[in-house]
């Protein structure tokens, strides 16, 4: 159909815009082809078109900051409630505390900022391992949640969090993160789009939450999260995260500061595809040990999973020195071994005890088709002490072993610190802390107190380079014995009796706290 021509000449006169021209000749044109618009009622379309404010879409701003980032896009409303005013409250005067976040979110939250978004999940939910563990990957609880998102055993095995000897996937931060996007986007969905509810039930369970919501409607209440009737915890759980939020977008009105966090991929992932020493990957990749388990704290032993997964998070500015090397490092090198001759009486799994790894270990590294073996036969055995003893060891191996010799350290005491803490941090004993700091086993420490500590040149993973060691209060229940306490957290009985204060006492009872040490990755 031909344009009136009044249509034309009033869209002429505003070629100078091409949204706004755009939007009146839509207007306009349906009334004129509606045939049911006068020349004057067209006049007042246009009047009214031009009038009206028009919407311009404008590109997000960049940010150098991912607080500033998180901040910009809060979007969950946060009622100025008691329970979320009094968790403000604790955190405003906790400024040290929030340091301490800030300085441990450091590598993980532009990753984990970055997977909340793809998902076009609430920004929010990037705070919450600040509620769940304070952003410690080594955070254990007395329910045995593990990890920056606090993951217990049964729910990470539920959402394929791989749990072994080796390897622990609810520790790891780009397994865990994908893990708790996964488990938030079912709980969002199973409750009705009500992120609050969601967000309640990753502290309770869903069924926990569906019981409460099923209760409240055959009384025709509400069944919003602050109507429901739900454990305490979880009533505190919700109000923390959203006390979280609203600091961090009221930040300048409750002085408070969040240490700044550069908003660029600093950490990326790389596939090394066969088992590895970590302190090899550590000495490829130009960065200490230490820095290699904080980015990859999954790892319970020395080296990755025989069966995988081996993927490590790395520095950016490191992947391109790592591939370098790892390309001229053949499969077999990339672990410390010594060769071993099978005596009568050896079994894969006798002699895995015997140099502390695993079956699997040994035939991964040899190509084993199965666990059979012979006598005399030749097989490369990893090692986990650090002791190489062969000659026959690749030289990448041999360079990273350093002389056995002591060096003297000084410890600052912190809030929380024991003798038998700081003892596990240095893989020295109570003992040899007091001896040489001239103190009681059991003397109580003064923060900022300086204690002297000689400790071995050579490093071992899995005790001297990453505090793993945790104290936590454990509540008896029902059936619960010294013997069965023990071995679920992997201690003794007499640890748990002399913590606790407890030579003499023959019964536990149901509700009693025990204090119990804990080592993280070998519980």
């Amino acid at each position: 159909m031909t344009k009136s021509p009044i249509l034309i000449v009033l869209v002429a006169l505003l070629s100078g815009c091409q949204t706004l021209t755009s939007t009146i000749e839509q207007r306009v044109e349906a009334q004129v082809l509606d045939n049911a618009a006068s020349p004057h009622e067209i006049s007042e379309t246009l009047l009214s078109a031009i009038q009206a404010p028009i919407e311009v879409d404008e590109p997000p701003p960049v940010f150098d900051d991912v607080w500033e980032r998180i901040r910009y896009q809060l979007s969950i409303e946060v009622p100025q409630n008691r329970p979320v005013v009094a968790e403000r409250n604790y955190y405003q005067r906790h400024q040290r505390y929030m340091d301490r976040i800030s300085k441990r979110a450091e590598p993980y939250l532009y990753f984990i900022v970055e997977e909340v978004e793809k998902r076009e999940m609430p920004i929010e939910i990037a705070l919450l391992p600040i509620v769940e563990s304070a952003f410690d990957p080594f955070g254990y609880s007395h329910r045995s949640a593990s990890g920056i998102w606090q993951f217990m055993p049964q729910t990470g095995e539920r959402f394929n969090l791989k749990q072994n000897w080796w390897y622990d996937g609810r520790r790891d931060i780009v397994q865990s993160t994908r893990a708790a996007l996964d488990y938030l986007t079912y709980l969002h969905k199973t409750l009705e789009g009500d992120w609050l509810n969601a967000i309640a039930a990753y502290n309770s369970g869903e069924g926990r939450l569906l019981k409460a919501i099923r209760k409240n409607r055959k009384k025709h209440l509400p069944t919003d999260f602050w109507s429901l009737d739900l454990p305490r915890e979880t009533t505190a759980y919700v109000p923390k995260l959203l006390a979280l939020s609203d600091l961090l977008k009221r930040q300048d009105e409750f002085k408070v500061t969040w240490n700044p966090i550069i908003n660029a991929q600093v950490v990326e992932t790389i596939d090394v595809d066969s088992q590895i020493d970590l302190a090899l990957a550590a000495q490829m990749a130009d960065i200490t040990l230490t820095e290699l388990y904080r980015l990859n704290p999954g790892f319970n032993r020395w080296a990755t999973d025989p069966d995988g997964p081996h993927i490590l998070l790395l520095p950016s500015d490191k992947i391109d020195t790592f591939k370098t090397k790892l390309a001229v490092t053949e499969a077999k090198d990339r672990l410390r071994w010594q060769y071993y001759t099978v005596n009568r009486g050896d079994t894969l799994s006798v002699i895995a005890k015997k140099f502390s790894t695993s079956s699997s270990a040994i035939q991964s590294l040899n190509k084993l088709n199965s666990h059979i073996i012979r006598i005399g036969q030749k097989l490369l055995v990893p090692l986990s002490d650090g002791e190489l003893k062969s000659e026959h060891l690749p030289s990448q191996v041999r360079m990273a072993v350093n002389k056995n010799q002591k060096s003297k350290k000084t410890h600052v005491v912190k809030s929380g610190d024991t003798l038998w803490d700081i003892s596990r941090e240095y893989d020295v004993t109570i003992k040899q802390l007091a001896s040489w700091n001239k103190l009681k086993t059991q003397s109580v420490l003064r923060l900022g107190q300086k204690l002297t500590v000689y400790q071995n040149t050579k490093s071992k993973p899995n005790t001297t380079l990453v505090s793993t060691s945790r104290t936590i209060t454990y509540k008896v229940r029902r059936g619960d014995s010294l013997a069965r306490i023990a071995s679920k957290f992997n201690l003794t009985v007499k640890e748990i009796i002399k913590w606790n204060n407890l030579a003499g006492q023959k019964y536990l009872h149901p509700g009693q706290k025990l204090k119990l040490k804990v080592d993280v990755k070998r519980t």
